[in-house]
């Protein structure tokens, strides 16, 4: 900016000196110098600087990093990019009208429909931010639905999912309480649930496989004692999981949440996120469904014309203002396609096969490393899928961590403070860009490090 174009814009707005503008900020947390910023640069060195610093990232394509922790590293296949990254999809914001925005409308209503059929759902809303908000919306939406101000969770939940529902459930008055657990299994305490499913109770959260990597193998008992409580059953799930376990709607889940991170999705340093959200076909739940769905119709007389539209949407800007389920104002609508044209190239039997090989790579590392002495995986629970956790009986998980990195690996999630009955230890997270040599090679470098004098 130019002086003359500064005293232009000034006066155009009728100010005498630009401090005016800011004359809301507090003189004492004003920065009264000048910054001491880099010269102008050309763009071949603006280029050359970012691939400098770039340079220094560990990339997770080589299979060395094991950190999951509820996102997961997978393969995403090139047609995947290259159909998303298309200016219609890219370019498109929120459908209002339906005419002009056919082609994305239709795009949203087959991820709604994909991620149905895997679910064993009804309905799936076209999409939230992430797993941590669409937990939170679920929990809110159970309460508006049951008027109870009570809703209950598993006690191996994510921390940051915890603190994302505590967010949530504040300021609308409801209570969280935890479920508690076997520490061995690190299954439900049904005892400890039917004592806490009072009429107070909206709903429970369930977790399948769980955030610590066992499967949860009680869920018809669960969902049982649930429903004669009279509350709804929330389920967590990992949808690639689905290729194996069964699907949430066969144990009678009401409403459905994930992370669709995995769906084709880069981890890009933890975002962004796609939220998944479904339920059941009934009036009382899906009238109270956040976010918006994305409906098919048809003329009545041939030749049948299809068209697509936002419905149901009701959302603060929306003409519903004051009877709005929820306060999201966007969506992932992009992850969402992502997420289309990911599972219906994978389709069913890509989905089962990815699934089998993600559960064979994950019990052969959990196998190797628990033969190691002083290492015990998984450290909780006996089936698993992807996650486990593993806990070194005579070292410090973060000095074992420390040692993996300066080894050109990056272990799994450090546990101890979160879950300190767990002792030392760490979630390591398995997939299918982990091959046997990678997971021997972790296997050795950790029993090395368990080696007297490993760890300096």
């Amino acid at each position: 900016m130019t002086d003359d174009s500064q005293e232009d814009i000034l006066n155009s707005i009728g100010l005498d000196d630009i401090d005016e503008l800011f004359r809301d900020v507090p003189e004492k947390l004003r920065l009264h110098k000048e910054v001491d910023l880099p010269r102008p640069h050309s763009e071949m060195e603006v280029t050359k600087r970012l691939k400098e610093l770039a340079s220094k990232n560990a990339l997770t394509e080589d299979g060395r990093s094991f950190l999951g922790a509820g996102a997961g590293i997978h393969y995403v296949p090139a047609v995947v990019k290259s159909l998303a990254s298309r200016s219609e999809f890219v370019t498109s914001y929120t459908s209002y009208q339906a005419e002009i925005s056919q082609g994305m409308l239709q795009t949203l209503f087959e991820y709604q429909s994909l991620l149905a059929e895997i679910l064993d759902l009804d309905v799936v809303n076209s999409s939230m931010y992430d797993m941590a908000t669409s937990l939170g919306e679920a929990l809110r939406m159970a309460s508006r639905v049951k008027r109870s101000s009570k809703f209950l969770v598993p006690g191996t939940i994510k921390p940051e999912h915890y603190q994302v529902a505590k967010t949530y459930a504040e300021p609308a008055d409801i209570t969280l309480e935890k479920i508690d657990y076997d520490k061995g299994t690190g299954l439900l305490s049904l005892s400890d649930l039917d004592a806490k499913l009072d009429e107070d109770v909206a709903g429970v959260y369930l977790e399948n496989p769980s955030y610590l990597g066992f499967i949860e193998t009680q869920v018809d008992d669960i969902s049982k004692l649930v429903h004669e409580a009279g509350a709804l059953l929330v389920v967590g799930v990992n949808v690639l999981s689905l290729g194996l376990l069964r699907p949430p709607g066969d144990y009678d889940a009401d409403i459905v949440i994930a992370e669709g991170q995995p769906l084709g999705i880069d981890m890009s340093y933890g975002g962004p996120l796609l939220g998944v959200f479904g339920c059941k076909m009934e009036r009382k739940l899906v009238y109270q469904m956040p976010g918006r769905l994305v409906g098919l119709t048809r003329t009545e007389e041939e030749p049948y014309e299809q068209g697509y539209t936002l419905t149901l949407s009701a959302r603060e800007q929306h003409i519903r203002r004051e009877k709005a389920t929820s306060n999201i104002c966007t969506n992932q609508a992009l992850m969402a396609v992502t997420a289309a044209i990911y599972t219906s190239l994978l389709g069913r039997n890509g989905i089962q096969e990815l699934s089998k090989n993600i559960a064979y790579q994950s019990h052969y590392a959990a196998k190797i490393l628990n033969d190691i002495s002083g290492v015990t995986a998984p450290a909780i629970g006996s089936s698993i899928w992807q996650d486990f956790v593993i806990r070194f009986e005579n070292a410090q998980a973060t000095e074992v961590h420390k040692k993996l990195l300066s080894e050109g690996f990056h272990g799994g999630r450090l546990l101890s403070e979160d879950f300190p009955h767990l002792g030392e230890s760490m979630l390591l997270s398995v997939t299918e860009m982990h091959n046997k040599e990678t997971i021997d090679e972790l296997a050795k470098i950790i029993e090395e490090i368990l080696q007297p004098g490993g760890i300096d």
